[in-house]
């Protein structure tokens, strides 16, 4: 007897319109892509963005390698069978607290940045915090409709 094998070791989740987390699994893919594609261009352009920014090569090829890990993260947990309210209150932790951390960067500015660095970073601090708001709505949807 033939068994098809598996392509993933994770199902693919259940995304239709009756999926009371459908809102809260887009959320997690789009922030797991663009953060993913943020991760690609600060470690391929870390020249041209450290002198654009100030930003040392050493951190930003770190953040690079940070944001490249958490997007595959994020994409992970989108396809997760069951999304458990405690992994997703952890998600949006982290880009609450990322966002702290690039407004902290920015404004104490221990980098030495420039005029652009100190936008960058305030650009990214707003992103991920309504990627925060976007999963906390998503997770208030998904808890209701359960």
């Amino acid at each position: 007897m033939t068994h098809a094998r598996p392509t993933s070791t994770l199902p693919d989740a259940p995304a239709g319109p009756g999926d009371p987390a459908r809102l809260l699994r887009l959320v997690l893919r789009v922030d797991g892509v663009s953060t993913a594609v943020m991760a690609v261009v600060l470690i391929v352009a870390v020249g041209p963005l450290g002198d654009l920014t100030g930003m040392p090569t050493g951190f930003t090829l770190g953040f690079g390698g940070y944001q490249l890990a958490g997007g595959a993260v994020l994409l992970l947990i989108a396809r997760l069978p069951v999304l458990r309210p405690a992994i997703v209150r952890t998600v949006i932790c982290v880009n609450l607290f990322s966002g702290i951390g690039c407004v902290a960067l920015a404004l104490v500015d221990p980098l030495s940045l420039t005029g652009f660095g100190v936008f960058f970073l305030l650009v990214g601090a707003v992103i991920v915090t309504v990627y925060a708001a976007l999963g906390y709505a998503g997770l208030r949807r998904m808890t209701q409709g359960a």
